[in-house]
């Protein structure tokens, strides 16, 4: 069904997840332990979000010039870069160098969030969903070994905790270069670099650019407030380093394995009742988190969330993957990545200091009136217009 690009690419993204999930695992301990304050802890995921947001509208329009394969290839050495530079924070025990080490993986992060546009390039149009459901399926292998890396490597250097996770880290970003490298991906038409574009406002008219992301912004800052608090609530709760990283593997599980069905459901049912299936997804992850503070109650609370992130976010790309003509894409596809991971710096950045605040039930029962925000917004637009492809 699809070609060796779609396949390779996958490949790509099961890497670079496990890379991100690693960092998932640590950052916020390492945060912690680096940090002048506690309330800074989760800074350095607020800076890896922050990096991710300042790269997306720039990778965008670098890949529309230069290609697919050479934007990816420099976004590997970014993360490279990255994964030195908190290698050596931690020798130095130097939390500034530490910060500017996220802020540069999550530049790397910002460009690998174009894989699943690339995918979607390399696939046949009627199987647009299936490719970004494989794309972000390739997670389930990262959820596997991401936090498996994190706990293999966590002692692996004598004295310095979690500094060999950074060294398997860099490792990760130098055999996806290799990858890429071997891809044959297309190179971009004159028709994508030099055809006629429209207006922000005149594409910001279109209800399907609006709903998808909305739902997206949502779905995704949601979920990264809940993920990086998870962390500090269950060190919080009194629950050790195992069990945190397997509460992350759930929750990873959650996001990534739904994906080889997700595209299915969306042919099927349309774009819309499958971004409001993720956010009752959602709804019930906050639920669960009211009734108590077990490792279960944690492990069954992130999987929950992991599946309402992979509707929402699957769902609002193959919607978005609607609304824009060849040499459009850089642009909607750049504004779209831009406002979704503006909302996950800001999340990750609160994610710290609501956690010590607030606690962890009240800062879950703030999200819910997001949520039904993005709900409410896609009942509306569906309303308005046919949503993406009609349901069979």
């Amino acid at each position: 069904m699809f070609g060796i690009n779609v396949w390779g690419l996958a490949l790509g993204q099961a890497l670079l997840i496990t890379g991100n999930i690693l960092l998932i695992s640590v950052t916020a301990l390492v945060g912690q332990h680096l940090a002048p304050e506690r309330g800074y802890a989760t800074l350095p995921i607020a800076l890896q979000y922050i990096g991710l947001m300042f790269v997306t509208l720039p990778a965008a329009h670098v890949m529309k010039w230069v290609g697919r394969k050479k934007g990816f290839l420099i976004g590997n050495v970014l993360g490279v870069v990255g994964a030195c530079l908190a290698y050596m924070a931690l020798s130095v025990d130097n939390f500034y160098i530490f910060c500017c080490g996220t802020f540069m993986l999550g530049m790397s992060i910002g460009v690998s969030q174009q894989y699943r546009y690339a995918a979607a390039e390399h696939a046949p149009s009627n199987k647009i969903p299936q490719a970004i459901g494989l794309i972000m399926g390739a997670g389930v292998i990262a959820a596997i070994l991401g936090p498996n890396l994190a706990i293999w490597f966590e002692n692996w250097i004598p004295d310095i905790q979690y500094q060999g996770a950074f060294l398997a880290l860099i490792v990760v970003y130098l055999i996806t270069m290799v990858l890429i490298q071997t891809l044959p991906l297309k190179k971009p038409t004159i028709e994508e670099q030099k055809g006629p574009t429209r207006s922000y406002r005149e594409l910001l008219k279109q209800n399907d650019l609006v709903g998808a992301i909305v739902a997206g912004a949502i779905g995704y800052g949601v979920m990264v407030l809940i993920m990086t608090a998870t962390p500090l609530a269950m060190m919080h709760a009194g629950h050790d380093f195992s069990h945190t990283a397997s509460t992350i593997q759930w929750h990873v599980l959650g996001m990534f394995a739904p994906s080889f069905f997700t595209g299915k459901l969306i042919s099927k049912f349309g774009c819309s009742k499958v971004i409001q299936t993720g956010c009752l997804m959602l709804v019930a992850c906050i639920a669960l988190t009211q009734f108590g503070a077990t490792y279960w109650h944690f492990s069954i609370a992130l999987a929950f969330l992991g599946i309402g992130w992979n509707f929402t976010f699957i769902g609002a790309t193959s919607l978005l993957t609607g609304t824009y003509r060849p040499a459009e894409k850089a642009k909607v596809q750049g504004l779209n990545d831009l406002v979704v991971f503006s909302c996950s710096a800001v999340a990750s950045l609160l994610a710290g200091y609501w956690q010590n605040l607030l606690g962890w039930e009240l800062l879950n029962l703030m999200m819910v009136p997001l949520i039904f925000c993005a709900m409410i917004t896609i009942a509306a637009i569906r309303k308005r217009a046919e949503l993406y492809t009609e349901p069979s």
